[in-house]
């Protein structure tokens, strides 16, 4: 009996033991106030610290940094402090907040981050903050404030930004959107840029006020051959696109693959030294006027029950000698084409559809050496516009009575003109004409001769060519020694602004299709790969 009275005595002093060592223990791991810090019972108080202190007493209620020297509030660094309401950042040196920055912190109610250096700021550096009411990050170094930073923050009642260089641009349109959607309230805020906005408040402008619609012209698919000429058509509800290949005398047929998202080979034309594959629709019928340096040139049409191109008609060699440019056109319900043909005894010809096949119907000049030309209305009469290398372009227009074409003006001071296209803004016309070495300038219809607009350097360039998507009107200006600049109507200037470069070697035409609500345009390339690029539209306040 005496050993069991023993036995429970030292059983009970064991117990008691373990119970004050786990005492101690928890009193030991109770978190002290950190160095350089100063607490009271509900408060600290850092000042000139290098680091986020991990932890402090658990009856912090509030927080303050004052003087610090850390470079920035990294994510987590608040994990061990749950119980605070309020956490003060003033006259510090960080300069930037990591994402997640506050995360662990669900009783927060004020958070002041006032006269430091911030320039930047996670897009969810206060993730997880949602009883936030008081948010201030007034007097920083802050320019911008990435998209959606205040998501999640649903109690905000307080939002203080003044005392910072913010850009008024694009990258800000979220916050005059939230500004607009959101219960709190905002102080006043002067916009530091850009130029448009400067001074103006932003509490004052309006989501419409931004205009944050850009785009570029991305490369999509490279296609390995070269070519000289590239059109595109709409024949039977499909798009197709043709190159005209002069070393492999080709006229090489794409349609559109639907399922790989991608140019595919339809079909080939074989000639010799072709120059240009011109389409043109009659009557649901598909004709293809081939152009070739040698040989003469011919017009094949789409047998639909064979599959195939046939050969239907040659083009009077004695008259087409050397084409180098072919344009289709429709006058009073009739079907025309014209040869432009750059020999010294070539005849520049207009052929005409009878119905059962093409003949010459007018022959506009003869050893001019024209190397272009285009079809186009001036005050809603059928025009044509000739460019030679012999002489000043030349202007003609259709008589009703006579009709034919009948030599209207001529386009002064501008001699050795390559190419001539057109193209409207707003109802007015104007014209890209292209020169290889010297100028090659825009100009615009006055209601009496073409006036110039602008002037281009030319550096080897055989195409200007004007292209229209939507309500976006672009001139691409190709080259044979640098890069092809592509550029973008200004209405506000009434000129065209640089806008991209695009790197193709000797590029010849360029053609734009529209296929499944997207924008190619496609790029023929006379000493490379021709190439494909899709018109992206990007939005530049996703930022």
């Amino acid at each position: 009996m005496f050993k069991n009275l023993r036995r429970t005595e030292c059983t009970i002093l064991l117990c008691v033991a373990t119970i004050l060592l786990l005492a101690e223990c928890r009193r030991v791991k109770q978190p002290r106030c950190p160095a350089s810090c100063t607490c009271t019972k509900d408060n600290a108080l850092c000042e000139n610290i290098r680091s986020v202190p991990h932890s402090f007493p658990p009856d912090v209620f509030s927080l303050s940094f004052l003087k610090s020297g850390f470079t920035e509030i990294t994510g987590g660094s608040f994990l061990h402090s749950p119980a605070l309401h309020l956490l003060l950042f003033t006259a510090n040196t960080f300069d930037s907040i990591d994402e997640d920055a506050f995360l662990g912190l669900p009783h927060l109610e004020y958070l002041f981050i006032e006269n430091n250096k911030i320039a930047s700021i996670s897009q969810y550096a206060f993730r997880g903050l949602k009883a936030v009411i008081h948010l201030s990050l007034a007097y920083n170094n802050l320019g911008t404030l990435p998209k959606d930073v205040f998501k999640g923050m649903d109690a905000l009642v307080k939002v203080d930004l003044k005392g910072n260089n913010l850009e008024c641009d694009c990258k800000l349109k979220w916050l005059v959107e939230w500004m607009h959607t959101t219960n709190a309230m905002v102080d006043q805020i002067p916009c530091s840029g850009p130029p448009l906005f400067q001074g103006k408040l932003i509490n004052d402008l309006v989501p419409e006020s931004f205009d944050c619609i850009t785009a570029e012209f991305a490369s999509y698919q490279p296609l390995m051959f070269e070519s000289i000429s590239v059109e595109s058509f709409t024949f039977g509800m499909d798009t197709f696109v043709v190159f005209a290949q002069p070393f492999t005398g080709t006229c090489s047929f794409l349609e559109w693959d639907h399922v790989e998202t991608v140019f595919r080979t339809y079909d080939s034309i074989q000639s010799t030294s072709t120059v240009v594959c011109k389409p043109m629709v009659i009557d649901n019928q598909l004709f293809i006027f081939v152009a070739q340096l040698f040989g003469g040139s011919h017009i094949y049409k789409r047998d639909i029950s064979a599959n195939k191109f046939i050969k239907i008609q040659d083009i009077d060699i004695l008259k087409i000698r050397k084409p180098n440019d072919i344009e289709t056109f429709l006058i009073d319900g009739e079907s025309f084409f014209v040869i432009a043909d750059s020999s010294k005894a070539g005849y520049t010809t207009v052929y005409k559809w009878n119905g059962y096949g093409f003949y010459s119907h007018q022959s506009l000049h003869l050893w001019y050496r024209d190397t272009d030309v285009e079809y186009l209305e001036i005050s809603g009469k059928p025009h044509l516009i000739l460019a030679s290398s012999s002489q000043r372009p030349v202007v003609y227009q259709w008589s009703k009575s006579l009709k034919q074409f009948d030599r209207r003006t001529d386009i002064p001071e501008m001699e050795d003109v390559f190419a001539v296209k057109h193209f409207k803004v707003k109802s007015e016309l104007f014209i890209c004409l292209t020169r290889f070495i010297g100028d090659s300038k825009v100009m615009r219809w006055d209601g009496a001769m073409f006036k110039e607009v602008q002037t281009m350097p030319s550096r080897g360039s055989m195409v200007f060519q004007p292209v229209s998507i939507g309500n976006w009107q672009y001139a691409i200006l190709g080259s044979d020694y640098s890069l092809t600049q592509v550029y973008q109507w200004d209405l506000k200037r009434g000129q065209f602004v640089h806008f991209q470069d695009l790197n193709i070697q000797a590029p010849r035409a360029f053609s734009l299709v529209s296929i499944d609500n997207r924008k190619f345009l496609l790029a023929s390339s006379f000493r490379g790969k021709t190439q494909i690029y899709e018109h992206l539209m990007i939005d530049l306040s996703n930022n």
